[in-house]
């Protein structure tokens, strides 16, 4: 399997597990657990505004973001909208890269305007697993209130989306 294959893969799978949260949030009652919900979108909206720095970052254009969340907390109804056409956005790009733009180096400035130097690769691992982590801390919000989080699982997508990967041999 070639690394943009598996890049592929993995922003498929955020697309997947995003899609699931999102549902899952939207269950959670805005008045009986209206700090716990607004948690989980911040953590969300937090995602989706590093995501989109990246983006900016991996398109070579400006981002406008001065910090990592904004002020501002979105609808969860607008976030998923803008999450959901972002993941597109990246498994799009990551399905275009060649190898050689894969390890290329990218300069580009941190919102706390520290210079900085990753390969489109390095970027993008960073967008996976930067997601996954604060997806697993919605999770843990949403166990506190008695809602299971999804199963967030890379192997759980794969069975899902490939159901002969299920099969015995």
């Amino acid at each position: 399997m070639s690394t943009s294959t598996l890049l592929t893969s993995l922003f498929k799978f955020k697309a997947w597990a995003n899609e699931e949260l999102f549902a899952l949030v939207r269950t959670v009652d805005p008045t009986q657990h209206a700090n716990e919900r607004h948690a989980c979108i911040r953590l969300l909206n937090h995602i989706y505004v590093v995501d989109r720095i990246f983006v900016a970052h991996l398109s070579g254009t400006t981002h406008g973001y001065t910090a990592t969340n904004t002020v501002e907390t979105p609808t969860l109804d607008a976030l998923a909208i803008d999450v959901a056409n972002t993941d597109q956005w990246l498994v799009g790009h990551v399905a275009s890269l060649t190898s050689d733009a894969l390890v290329k180096p990218i300069d580009f400035v941190f919102t706390d305007a520290s210079c900085a130097r990753m390969s489109s690769e390095e970027m993008l691992m960073h967008v996976i697993t930067h997601g996954g982590y604060h997806r697993g801390a919605v999770g843990r919000i949403l166990s506190h209130i008695n809602l299971g989080p999804p199963r967030d699982l890379f192997t759980g997508f794969l069975h899902k989306t490939e159901p002969e990967r299920r099969a015995r041999t």
